[in-house]
C-alpha cells in the first residue's frame, strides 16, 4: 500500500548548506534503496518535506526523523494512502525558499507552516515545484 506523510519541522540549529546537503545525501541513499521519493522544502529555519512510498518503509522513515538531532518540534501534516506517487520521478527534491519568497517573507504573515492547513501547505508545494526550480535527484 502506498502513502503520502507530509510533515513540518523546525532546523535544531543554523540552517546552512552543509546540514541541508547532509540531509539530502541520507535521503537519497535510504529513498533510492527503499523506494521511497519526495520532496523536501527549506525555508528560513523550517522545513517541510512529503514522502511518498510502502506505508511500513516511510513509517520507519518517519521515526527517524523523529529521532534525527537536526530536526525539532516535528508534525505530522497528513498521512493517506494514494493511487500514484505526485514526485515518481525523484528520490528527493529539494525545494530551497529563498528569503525573498513572497510567501516566506513578512508580506505575508499568515503563513505560519504550523497553523496552515495541510491543504493550503500541500498547495502551497505544489505551487513551489512548479516556480522553484527544484534540485531534482
Amino acid at each position: 500500500m502506498l502513502i503520502r506523510a507530509f510533515y513540518i519541522s523546525r532546523s535544531a540549529g543554523p540552517q546552512t548548506s552543509t546540514i541541508t546537503g547532509s540531509i539530502l545525501k541520507t535521503a537519497l541513499v535510504f529513498n533510492k534503496v527503499h523506494h521511497i521519493t519526495g520532496v523536501l522544502c527549506q525555508g528560513t529555519g523550517f522545513f517541510l518535506q512529503m514522502l511518498e512510498g510502502e506505508r511500513a518503509v516511510v513509517n520507519q522513515l518517519y521515526g527517524r526523523i523523529l529521532r534525527d538531532s537536526r530536526h525539532k518540534d516535528v508534525e505530522m501534516v497528513s498521512l493517506h494512502e494514494i493511487s500514484q506517487r505526485k514526485f515518481s520521478h525523484w528520490s528527493m527534491a529539494l525545494i530551497d525558499l529563498s528569503d525573498t519568497d513572497p510567501m516566506v517573507m513578512m508580506q505575508h504573515p499568515e503563513f505560519d507552516p504550523y497553523s496552515a492547513s495541510s491543504e493550503l501547505l500541500s498547495q502551497q508545494i505544489d505551487e513551489w515545484v512548479v516556480s522553484g526550480k527544484p534540485i531534482r535527484n
